[in-house]
């Protein structure tokens, strides 16, 4: 995976360029077709899935909770705190995702403790807002 091409992923934006490097070596590119599940409400969260090209839907059963597009992201609250799903995420285009696993942000902190410790400041600010 391209470190630059990270700098187009808000989390990932506000990261060095050595905080960047270790990402992308860590990162997992998957491209995924429209309709895919990405995420099921209530499963544990193992993966943080960055969204670098398409869009997804987040919903409880049938209502639709809010949109996503490039640069968002899921599943970080989950990796970065082991908590349950709070919603399932449906892809409704075709998607590139950019994940990270729990095991790979666990890696992460021991590399490049700066670029975790500036994934986690995102994550409290995104939802704290």
């Amino acid at each position: 995976m391209d470190a630059e091409r990270l700098k187009a992923i808000g989390i990932f934006a506000g990261l060095d360029d050595a905080g960047r490097e270790a990402v992308s070596k860590l990162a997992a590119e998957v491209s995924v077709p429209e309709g895919k599940e990405l995420v099921r409400e209530g499963d544990y969260s193992y993966d943080l899935i960055a969204i670098e090209n398409g869009t997804a839907r987040v919903h409880h059963g049938d209502e639709t909770v809010a949109e996503l597009g490039p640069g968002d992201v899921v599943g970080e609250m989950g990796v970065l705190e082991r908590a349950q799903r709070s919603a399932s995420v449906t892809a409704t285009s075709p998607m590139m995702l950019v994940t990270l696993t729990g095991w790979d942000v666990r890696k992460l902190r021991k590399q490049a403790p700066d670029a975790v410790a500036a994934l986690e400041a995102v994550v409290r600010e995104r939802h704290q807002g």
